[in-house]
């Protein structure tokens, strides 16, 4: 059990904090200067520790000892700023400064960096929830308060920010963890099979009916039951609902029998419910039975610093089913930075997914990304090859067998290039074998003197035709003394 522990040395003013502590319901120790360091390195479960203020020097070094408890100084104190000595309290001790401070001290072991209280398990259960965002720590902090508990809990926000992911993990914090969790989407199942779906049916309740069959709620006896997209759900099933809520009971359609309901029921849903309770869409005794615990699932847009995290773990996943992963440049993180997303969380997976398809194992820029998601100036880079490789390539081309793809070109130009090429080609190496430098020459002579007249001399077409660079064949009729003839 926690406690309020008091270092004092004055046995009177101990046993009046400790009365005033009382009256607050609050538990006590009380202890002296010699042993406080010793207690507080032992029994870290003190929830406020108050100190008598006249030695500052001994509160100085208790505070600096155990910067993970919060002190409040008793008395006159005249020391410097210390930043666990949350506050000062002068006697008498009233009852509404002493509950303020109190209140200082609880905050300071909430919010405290890395506490305890949130370790277990956060790695496991806020794998979903990733950012570090002030929104998305704030849904983790509800998350951990309210799952303990039986309360029923009402996930808002819009549609793809992640709201069964947070029903998932208020079951896995709650004593239910190991109990089924059942999800059930109220919008994709037709008004009419509804009932049926959620409580079960009787053999013979309607036509079609020739087994008994258990419901959801049946099935997630025990354990969580999430209703998402509950505003979708018609106004009659609402009646039959609330009565569940309320009576944990109900009974299958087309039987008399009640069955007791041990569920605990999350609903979600991104519609604006006390709107529809206006224009008479939705019950609103059902609504304050539902919204018990509302928690709300931020937007993407609202915490666009978490998506450089949030596309590591997606990628990671990914990474996991198909063993490829992709990479993003800092440029295209910045432009998915820029983006709206108003698809939010599922949007970007999606994104994601499509990218590792079309870039496996590759780096992501700003241009793979398609044209909607790019926001930020791409790094317009072209490639510039060595002369050697062009040539290379060049050559390689107009030697490479094109009888698959003649039957799809109709250019007759084209077509009495190629031959003029193939013509010059050998069809096999004479006997005496030939000089390969001077026949490449030559073949590179006859080419480019095609390519010039088909071009009507145009030096930058014939470039083209030829697949170099204009500055390229320049060159190559300097060397070989190649002008048109007067």
């Amino acid at each position: 059990m926690s406690k309020v522990l008091i270092i004092s040395e004055q046995q009177t003013r101990a046993q009046n904090l400790t009365t005033v502590l009382a009256f607050l319901g609050e538990h006590t120790e009380q202890i002296g200067f010699s042993s406080a360091i010793n207690t507080l390195k032992n029994h870290p479960e003190y929830t406020a520790i108050l100190v008598d203020a006249e030695n500052a020097d001994l509160l100085g070094d208790l505070a600096q000892q155990c910067p993970a408890h919060p002190f409040i100084a008793i008395g006159g104190y005249q020391g410097g700023r210390i930043s666990n000595v949350v506050g000062v309290i002068e006697e008498p001790v009233t009852y509404p400064v002493l509950t303020q401070m109190l209140h200082r001290c609880q905050e300071y072991l909430s919010q405290r960096p890395a506490r305890q209280t949130s370790a277990v398990n956060k790695t496991r259960l806020f794998r979903s929830l990733v950012g570090k965002s002030e929104q998305i720590q704030h849904v983790r902090h509800l998350i951990e308060q309210v799952a303990p508990t039986e309360a029923n809990v009402l996930v808002l926000g819009e549609s793809g920010t992640g709201k069964e992911v947070v029903a998932r993990n208020v079951h896995f914090l709650s004593a239910r963890k190991d109990g089924p969790f059942i999800p059930v989407n109220c919008g994709a199942i037709p008004g009419e099979l509804l009932e049926s779906e959620l409580f079960g049916h009787e053999k013979g309740a309607f036509t079609g009916a020739i087994n008994a069959r258990k419901g959801r709620f049946e099935l997630a006896e025990g354990g969580t039951l999430f209703l998402d997209e509950i505003g979708d759900m018609p106004l009659q099933m609402q009646v039959k609902l609330l009565r569940v809520l309320q009576e944990r009971t109900y009974e299958r359609v087309g039987g008399t029998k009640p069955i007791k309901c041990d569920v605990r029921v999350i609903a979600a849903t991104h519609r604006d419910l006390e709107t529809m309770i206006s224009d008479g869409k939705f019950r609103e005794d059902l609504y304050y039975r539902l919204n018990v615990f509302p928690i709300e699932s931020p937007a993407l847009k609202e915490r666009k610093d978490d998506i450089p995290l949030l596309l590591q773990e997606l990628v990671s996943r990914l990474e996991t089913e198909s063993k490829q992963t992709i990479k993003f440049t800092e440029h295209a993180m910045a432009s998915l930075m820029e983006h709206h997303w108003p698809g939010n969380v599922r949007e970007l997976s999606n994104l994601v997914e499509r990218l590792l398809i079309l870039y496996p194992n590759k780096v992501v820029d700003v241009k793979d990304l398609p044209a909607k998601y790019q926001h930020v100036d791409a790094d317009d880079y072209t490639p510039d090859y060595p002369e050697e490789l062009l040539e290379r390539e060049a050559l390689n081309a107009l030697f490479a067998d094109t009888g698959d793809d003649d039957e799809f070109i109709d250019d007759d130009e084209h077509h009495d290039g190629v031959a003029s090429v193939e013509s010059a080609a050998l069809s096999s190496l004479p006997p005496d074998g030939i000089n390969l430098k001077e026949y490449l020459s030559e073949l590179e002579i006859s080419l480019i003197s095609q390519a010039l007249e088909q071009q009507e001399w145009v030096v930058a077409r014939a470039a083209e035709s030829l697949g170099m660079r204009r500055t390229t064949l320049v060159e190559k009729m300097r060397k070989y003394d190649i002008n048109k003839a007067e």
